[in-house]
């Protein structure tokens, strides 16, 4: 089984996902994934470099992202080609790491763009992890070190979290007052029955 797990900056899709890895589930981390590919493979490094010129690299081979943001901050079009290029090698990518852990009975696949990129029509169900907007912004701001107006022009550019509530399977709740390990533990142990029971003859 492939399980997708999102969520909006600051509801602490990290956090569920390393207490899965505690419990041995396999994660991939799409947002880290496609930053190691980003800076490694020659194919996305070749488009950008011929679309946006050398600068969209710093010295250390890493990508530019401040370059690149203010490029695409208010072109939507530069925005949609970027993630043309990127999106279609971190999916493969991803489909290259199912095969190799193909022996657990499920996998989860961490994604912050998970329905805006499509890839939610690949996995058999997605959680959302949900927090109430004022804590997932006192939650970044201490994390970033940023201000409270950087946070939120940064969740206006998410997908609403009604909407990600809508196409979601399942809904874990960090908010400080439902206990998040046991809300985990329900969800492994009703993959690990659904995978028994899809095992059998």
């Amino acid at each position: 089984m492939k399980i997708g797990i999102t969520g909006g900056i600051g509801s602490g899709k990290s956090t569920v996902c390393s207490i899965f890895r505690e419990l041995g589930v396999p994660v991939y981390d799409s947002d880290l994934e496609a930053k190691k590919l980003t800076a490694t493979h020659p194919e996305i490094k070749k488009q950008l470099i011929a679309k946006f010129g050398k600068e969209v690299y710093l010295d250390d081979y890493s990508l530019n992202k401040k370059y690149l943001a203010e490029i695409i901050f208010n072109k939507k079009e530069d925005l949609a080609f970027v993630n043309g290029i990127i999106h279609p090698i971190v999916n493969q990518d991803f489909n290259d790491w199912v095969e190799q852990h193909r022996a657990y009975p499920y996998l989860l696949k961490e994604a912050a763009i998970l329905f805006e990129s499509g890839a939610y029509k690949q996995m058999d169900e997605v959680i959302m992890v949900f927090a109430p907007i004022d804590l997932r912004i006192k939650r970044v701001v201490q994390r970033d070190g940023v201000e409270k107006k950087s946070v939120l022009e940064r969740i206006e550019n998410q997908m609403s979290e009604e909407e990600k509530i809508k196409k979601s399977d399942k809904i874990v709740y960090n908010d400080d007052k439902n206990m998040l390990i046991p809300q985990i533990l329900r969800l492994h142990k009703k993959y690990l029955f659904q995978n028994e029971i899809g095992r059998r003859p």
